[in-house]
């Protein structure tokens, strides 16, 4: 099992609110805790628009409960009728679910039988969930800050490189079936990661001028660099769909296929590189023009077998050559953007990092 940093973060925050809990016997560090574990963010800007969020969710809790119990008594089917009231209203004004859910255990935290005052019972608990709040953010905050620029263009890169190297033993027949059903399921996993992670990244703010505008670069070229890579997943999963149609066609024109196909992998192969500072940027073909696959003569040959054969299911392949363009079309525009990017920020290369 893998220790992730939101894990340990999560335990931190748990052990700072405990401990600040049995500092003090006004706090209950039970709640305190429980607090944290609604409370902990995958990312600081999440993490601070949470601690508004919770504060309002932790306020409403509190207010029912003490309508509740001053003008109903605190019954079992009081405190039920409180809970439905504090999800309906959390939830028409769109709260998250961890806020939703802290509201709750505020209703009935201060709902439950205690023989002290209730105004300093309220108290007591109202200010244990805000200790606990305040710790998830202070750790969050402070300890581990996710690096999600690095893990992102890692994560990218490893996600290509895999999808590249299928489609080259694939389009050789060298694939192995169950292998890449797997692998064709796990990146689609990947997939769905790079796109949560986008959008973490992107919401993380910078707060000096200049760094903004380098940060607004690289969103743009990460957007690009995931949208390439689903375009070669697309390619791949083509070329799965067609592979034992693929055997029965003209030797010489799998040749082409396999061919044009080449082109655009070394391409997008030779982006990856030059954004990570591989490929030399005085070198004169370090991002050259990306070579133009010859679709059309494939298309012009698939309507050939059409017309002239008897095997009309080969007309299934023409999907498989719009993806070829839409690829390469993707691939064009990752390069003018990479071009753009390393005008303006010369000798400065986004690293790999660790999965």
């Amino acid at each position: 099992m893998k220790l992730g940093a939101r894990m340990v973060k999560t335990g931190l925050a748990v052990a700072v609110a405990l401990y600040i809990g049995n500092m003090s016997d006004f706090i209950s560090p039970l709640l305190a805790a429980i607090a944290v574990v609604f409370s902990i963010q995958p990312s600081i800007y999440r993490s601070y628009q949470s601690i508004i969020e919770q504060v309002q969710g932790n306020v409403i809790g509190a207010l029912i409960a003490v309508l509740a119990v001053f003008t109903l008594g605190n019954d079992p089917f009081i405190v039920a009728f409180a809970i439905i009231i504090a999800i309906a209203i959390t939830s028409s004004i769109k709260m998250n679910e961890n806020t939703i859910s802290l509201a709750v255990v505020a209703v009935v935290a201060l709902m439950d039988t205690t023989n002290q005052t209730f105004a300093f019972f309220a108290a007591s608990r109202i200010s244990s969930m805000f200790v606990g709040i305040l710790s998830a953010f202070i750790v969050n905050l402070v300890f581990l800050p996710p690096k999600y620029e690095t893990r992102l263009f890692g994560k990218i890169d490893d996600t290509t490189g895999d999808i590249l190297q299928w489609i080259r033993v694939t389009t050789r027949k060298l694939s192995d079936e169950p292998a890449l059903k797997y692998e064709i399921t796990r990146i689609q996993d990947e997939i769905r990661w790079l796109d949560h992670t986008y959008l973490l990244y992107s919401e993380e703010r910078t707060y000096l001028r200049g760094k903004g505008f380098a940060k607004g670069r690289k969103l743009v070229v990460f957007r690009q660099l995931i949208t390439t890579t689903k375009k070669a997943f697309d390619v791949l999963k083509a070329f799965h769909r067609l592979d034992h149609k693929i055997e029965h066609i003209p030797e010489d024109f799998q040749d082409a296929l396999v061919y044009e196909l080449d082109k655009l992998v070394n391409a997008h192969e030779k982006l990856l590189l030059s954004l990570k500072g591989r490929i030399k940027q005085t070198h004169k073909q370090a991002l050259r023009r990306v070579e133009t696959p010859d679709i059309p003569l494939i298309v012009d040959r698939l309507m050939n077998e059409y017309e002239h054969g008897y095997d009309k299911d080969r007309l299934i392949f023409l999907p498989l050559a719009s993806q070829l363009m839409e690829y390469h079309y993707q691939l064009e525009k990752l390069k003018r953007l990479l071009k753009s990017y390393q005008k303006n920020t010369q000798n400065e290369y986004i690293q790999t990092g660790i999965k």
